[in-house]
Order: C-alpha cells, then structure tokens, then sequence
C-alpha cells in the first residue's frame, strides 16, 4: 500500500481505537449532555479517578474532547457536535445491524410495565412550557449534570426526590419527566414513583442526549 494512503488510514484508526472501549464510550456518552470535571465524570460512570483520567488522555489525543481550566479545576466537553453525531450514528448503526446490541437496551428498558407509562414528544414539551401547561422534571441524579445543561424551564428533581414532591406536583396540569437519553431509565422509575404517591405524569420519547442532537435550546 502507498505509504501516503497507509498514513490516512492510520490516522483514521486512532479515531477508531479511541470508540474502542466500553468504558470510553460511556465517557463520550456523559460527556455528550455536558461538560464534565474528572471527579464529576468518576462519581458517574462508577469508575475510579485516575482510571477517567487515563480515558480521557486518549479521547483528547485523538482530538474528540476539549478542556477548560477554572481555577484549579479542569473541564470536559465533547470537541465538538461532529463527535456526538458519529457517537449517536455508532449507536444508531449497532443497534440496527447487532441483534445482540439491538437485544440489550430493549431488555434494559422493557422493564415490567414499562408499556403502561404515556410519552410526550419534544415538541410537546416545547409546546407546554411555553404555555405553563407543563411541569417539566430533570431526574438525573447528579447536580452537576443538570448545571451542565438542561431543558429550558426543567426543574431538577432527582430520582430520589419526586415523591417529596408530590403534594406540589398534584396540583400540576401535566407532570412529564426526563433523563440522560433513550438508553437511560431514570425517567421511567421517576414515573412510576410519582404514581404511586398519586401523580399522574408521562415522559419524555427519549432525553437530554437526543434534545441536545435534534439542536434545540439548552440552559445551563
């Protein structure tokens, strides 16, 4: 092979290799509804510091996260919108042509009743928000995520505290909740949860990482 040719495919490989770990990948996915401290990145994929830390030198070496340094603090994001699409079209690509990726998430998701929970379109919440209709609910259980970025007009209600909500929340014309992203099934069990403190709500069709694609507006 040409030495010139040979040269672009490795380079293409490096990008290749970086998307070639589990553990990266659930880095790049974090990373795709905001940017991220170490610790931050840690606490929410489970996984020691300095084992982020090694992750996270190899996607900057191939170019895919950027950093910001406040004091003495060092931020992660995504380099740019290029890199969530090939992540989101990675995702979309596996799961149409895996069956054993296809089976994974639907057994994940299609938890015991999930099929009774109502979903709400984003440009239902749009709607809604715009008019008061909607009370909008973030259940991503970590605060840094949801100052990261969020919904427009979502309240920060962890998975843990929607029932102490529910006295509120009863009075509210529409309860919708949302998570991390159409894998992610936070706003499922918040659903649930609130049903059982007798509030009626429904959920968004996927989450933040889907909002976050589709261009819409993010507050942070």
């Amino acid at each position: 092979m040409d030495e010139r040719r040979q040269h672009l495919f490795d380079e293409l490989a490096v990008v290749g290799k970086a998307f070639g770990s589990a553990r990266r990948l659930e880095i790049v996915d974090l990373l795709a509804r905001g940017e991220r401290t170490v610790d931050g990145l840690a606490r929410a994929a489970g996984m020691g510091v300095s084992t982020v830390s090694a992750h996270l030198q190899v996607l900057k070496s191939s170019n895919l996260v950027r950093t910001r340094r406040e004091g003495t603090r060092i931020h992660y994001r995504l380099a740019g919108s290029d890199v969530l699409d090939l992540y989101a079209a990675m995702r979309d690509v596996a799961r149409e042509r895996s069956a054993d990726v296809s089976r994974a998430p639907d057994a994940y998701l299609n938890l015991p009743g999930s099929e009774e929970i109502g979903e709400v379109t984003r440009e239902e919440v749009r709607e809604g928000l715009r008019t008061g209709e909607i009370t909008l609910l973030d259940v991503r259980p970590e605060e840094e995520e949801y100052d990261a970025g969020h919904i427009p007009g979502a309240v920060s209600a962890p998975l843990s505290t929607p029932a102490e909500r529910a006295d509120a929340l009863r009075q509210a014309p529409c309860v919708v909740t949302y998570c991390r992203g159409s894998f992610c099934v936070m706003a499922h069990d918040a659903v649930r949860v609130l049903g059982a403190s007798g509030v009626e709500a429904r959920r968004l069709e996927d989450g933040m990482l889907e909002w976050r694609r589709a261009g819409l507006e993010v507050a942070s």
